[in-house]
């Protein structure tokens, strides 16, 4: 291996060292993540909102992890190339190096909920990889021989002579090889440097990034609070929810009614998931109001807790796609709290903030309207899962999740959508976002071929606290024929729906429309997500043989 590809392979170990330590500092310090977390949540800040629809589409819940490793993709190759010039210029490294740390150190001290623990990763990374640099360069540069007279006689040696540098003056002597013969002759005046020792310290280099990282990753999982969420135990609700019959139609492939906790869609912002304990959680309420106001999470249980059924859907979700979910919720009635804050006159809109920094701008109307907008702490019977917000969120019914859904939710700001403006409204949202009345076809998918006969045609419609009406489907551009649908608990879930198509042999296209309490039907025109929710109509192409 020349001396600029050892230099490359000295640059990666340095990248993986200091990946290893700032793993175990964050561990031990108990910082928000480490550099690679802060230089993703950073990136994910200047995300357009294009780019994000785009990610999330071809990567589905997965597009934190694509985004993570895609930043170590790119570590990895500019280590690398460090790494080489350092084998030229040890300087040139360092000066690498610190282009790296600027960025981790800015990237860390800009997130919302940064401290001084927070830099501590990244200096703590910068540190090692230079170490790293300084130990392995020395012993990366290319095997250095200088050959007496008499071996210049040699064929062999004087080729090498005159392709290798000569040794400076006092330069130690240890088994280099020419030919796979090991070259030891200090007493003829052979002054080599050893390439073993290279390989040794790099394999042992590699031992020590993994060996950090991984006690980072302990340390970690040690203070998260999976077990204070598992072993939370909340009082009975004051108003309990039940399910009547019917809702559930017996079509294979249908999404159930109820979209359990494992399955429920998961959209945000956070790369590592916020650990909140709920004995340090807050909620501070200030802003236009005759009183602020500051729960804690004791507090908010022994308020009275609501049971209810409500969907909750991303304004990312395309038209049939899957950011969609309905779940059991029990929480505080949020409009309670505000009364009792007292909103002043004008006050239009809840700026509603997480933990991690991340903001929504709720309508203060839709919140006080009557509906049961919660502050929810449990999903489906359980305490709410940390990747849902735990140990609180917002959940309000009617809306997209960017303007209603905040998790681990700590403060909110009432204020006027004049004044403030909200994560996603800074970058081109709507800062007012009601839930298009939509639909979705579940079954047939089109992958696989049909038998003639009746085929269930089956699905689910939504239009959250307007309620859904009728679901018609209508196949190769026909007439529009009535669904089935099924019962519901109220207003604010989705609802099933199924028609019984006498299928003929052929290809064919169908298509389904949505229409909600108020009379609007879903429309044909074709919307992108932003900047107020997707539209269309859902279609499906089958083959039926």
């Amino acid at each position: 291996m020349q001396g600029t590809g050892r230099g490359a392979v000295a640059g990666v170990l340095a990248a993986g060292t200091a990946l290893g330590v700032g793993q175990l500092v964050a561990g031990l310090t108990g910082a928000s993540g480490s550099p690679v977390v802060a230089v993703g949540e950073l990136q994910i800040d200047f995300t357009p909102p294009w780019l994000k629809n785009f990610a999330i589409s071809t990567f589905g819940s997965n597009d934190k992890l694509a985004l993570v490793s895609g930043i170590v993709v790119v570590l990895a190759a500019f280590a690398a190339v460090i790494g080489a010039l350092a084998t030229r210029r040890l300087a040139y490294g360092m000066v690498g190096l610190a282009v790296f740390g600027f960025i981790g150190l800015t990237a860390a001290a800009t997130r919302p909920d940064s401290s001084a623990a927070s830099l501590l990763p990244t200096l703590a990374a910068v540190a090692a990889a230079a170490t790293v640099l300084r130990f392995l360069i020395p012993l990366a540069a290319p095997p250095a021989i200088q050959y007496p007279p008499a071996w210049l006689d040699d064929p062999i040696t004087a080729a090498l002579a005159d392709d290798e540098p000569a040794a400076p003056d006092g330069a130690p002597v240890d088994g280099a090889s020419v030919d796979g013969a090991d070259l030891d002759r200090a007493d003829e005046g052979v002054l080599v440097q050893p390439r073993r020792s290279f390989l040794a310290a790099s394999v042992t280099t590699a031992g020590i990034a993994a060996a950090t990282g991984l006690a980072g990753r302990l340390l970690s999982e040690r203070s998260s609070v999976t077990t204070a969420q598992r072993s939370l135990r909340l009082p009975r609700a004051a108003q309990t929810a039940s399910l009547p019959p019917g809702v559930n139609l017996p079509v294979p492939g249908i999404s159930p009614f109820v979209t359990s906790n494992t399955d429920f869609y998961r959209v945000d912002t956070a790369i590592v998931l916020p650990q909140v304990d709920p004995a340090s959680w807050q909620l501070r309420i200030h802003g236009m109001v005759e009183r602020e106001i500051t729960l804690t999470f004791d507090d908010l249980i022994h308020r009275p807790l609501v049971e209810d059924y409500i969907t909750l859907c991303c304004v990312s979700d395309p038209v049939e796609g899957p950011y969609i979910g309905n779940a059991k919720w029990l929480g505080a009635r949020l409009g309670a709290v505000l009364r009792q804050a007292g909103i002043k006159a004008g006050a239009d809109q809840l700026l509603c903030t997480s933990v991690d920094g991340f903001t929504s701008g709720t309508p203060v109307q839709t919140v006080m309207d009557g509906r049961d907008a919660l502050l929810a702490v449990a999903m489906n019977g359980q305490s709410l899962p940390v990747a849902h917000g735990f140990p609180a969120r917002m959940v309000v019914p009617g809306l997209y999740g960017y303007v209603s859904a905040t998790k681990w939710v700590t403060d909110i700001n009432v204020t006027t959508f004049a004044s403030s403006s909200a994560y996603w409204a800074v970058r081109g949202w709507s800062q007012q976002a009601p839930i298009k009345t939509e639909c979705r076809i579940d079954v047939p998918t089109g992958q696989k071929n049909l038998a003639t006969g009746t085929v269930a045609v089956a699905g689910v419609a939504w239009a959250q606290h307007k309620g859904i009406d009728a679901v018609q489907v209508r196949v190769d551009s026909g007439p529009w024929t009535e669904a089935r649908l099924a019962t519901v608990p109220g207003l604010d879930t989705w609802r099933q729906w199924v028609w019984n198509w006498p299928a003929t042999s052929g290809q064919h296209t169908i298509e389904a429309r949505a229409t909600d309490k108020t009379g609007y039907t879903q429309t044909a025109a074709i919307a992108p997500p932003e900047p107020n929710g997707a539209s269309g109509y859902p279609s499906v192409q089958v083959t039926v043989r």
